[in-house]
């Protein structure tokens, strides 16, 4: 491991993890709550430690303010000036002053999504007034501003609240394996794109501690699907499967996802590896990829596509 210090200096201070500048006057950078005294916790692969947003910590977005509070299962409360307005799924509302407006959220698109098998449904909040918003698993909350023109990747689930500049849409994912008929998506089906068609705020929720990674051009990561919390829209991401070298797992298939950079990648620590128990598949999504770790496959049965030269 190693460490390097946030370089800002008072009036000029350059946020390491939000990458936008402020003051430096404040403990704490009012566009991401990262602390601005902390030092950069780099490892020897580039991962780089997201600092937590520190109890009561503020963050600026418009005439409005965000505070974090609580740091087990952080809670965002949202002091909205008159005219400015946020997003949320209903599922995650903790509490509302009565002067708070509340009405369903405009999509451009049909929003489906379900929790434990209940629709949620999307609300908008419109100021003045104060609201409240938790998640309902211990972790982070993670403060990205997008400066106009940016759009970030989230896996489903991770998404807290967003200003309304930042626009939300969804796409089908190409991360699948297909096994006869039927179709596994090993990070979920859909993911949700965030756009700021001019600066604004999204918060995310992210299970355990949370690590980010700038990839450079053409740079390569796998990753557990359950542990990717969001990615730049630059970054492509493909299934990769991995069958490990094991005389008595050589049945076992391992589902990653490839990603390609460049652009800034952020992983959450708490995530469940799941295994595959099968021979083999049909059709991997587009620009699949798979490796074989046996030192001699041809002792085990081969699965539909092992016929195919191996490449990582």
């Amino acid at each position: 491991m190693s460490e390097h210090a946030s370089d800002g200096t008072t009036g000029s201070y350059l946020c390491a993890y939000c990458r936008l500048g402020s003051d430096g006057l404040s403990p704490t950078c009012p566009n991401c709550g990262a602390p601005v005294d902390v030092r950069e916790i780099r490892d020897d692969e580039g991962w780089v430690e997201q600092p937590a947003i520190p109890d009561l910590a503020r963050i600026q977005f418009g005439q409005s303010r965000c505070q974090i509070s609580g740091t087990y299962v952080p809670v965002a409360e949202m002091d909205l000036a008159a005219g400015d307005r946020v997003y949320f799924s209903h599922h995650v509302l903790l509490w509302a002053e009565p002067a708070t407006q509340l009405a369903l959220h405009p999509m451009q698109r049909a929003w489906n999504r379900h929790k434990a098998g209940m629709p949620l449904v999307m609300l908008e909040a419109s100021g003045p007034g104060r609201i409240a918003l938790s998640d309902d698993d211990p972790g982070e909350v993670i403060a990205v501003p997008l400066e106009a023109g940016r759009s970030i990747d989230v896996v489903e689930h991770h998404f807290l609240v967003a200003t309304v500049p930042v626009s939300y849409d969804w796409f089908k994912s190409d991360v699948w394996i297909s096994e006869a008929t039927e179709y596994i998506y090993p990070h979920g089906q859909y993911m949700d794109r965030f756009s700021a068609e001019q600066r604004g705020l999204l918060l995310l929720h992210s299970r355990g501690n949370t690590f980010i990674r700038d990839l450079r051009d053409g740079e390569r990561i796998y990753l557990a699907p359950d542990a990717l919390v969001y990615k730049d829209q630059s970054v492509q991401m493909n299934i990769h499967m991995e069958r490990p070298e094991s005389p008595r797992a050589h049945w076992l298939w391992i589902p990653l996802i490839r990603l390609i950079g460049p652009g800034r990648v952020a992983i959450q620590s708490q995530y469940e590896l799941k295994t595959e128990a099968h021979w083999g598949w049909n059709k991997l999504g587009p620009e699949g990829s798979w490796r074989n770790w046996n030192p001699d496959p041809s002792r085990w049965r081969k699965g539909p596509k092992e016929a195919e030269p191996l490449y990582p």
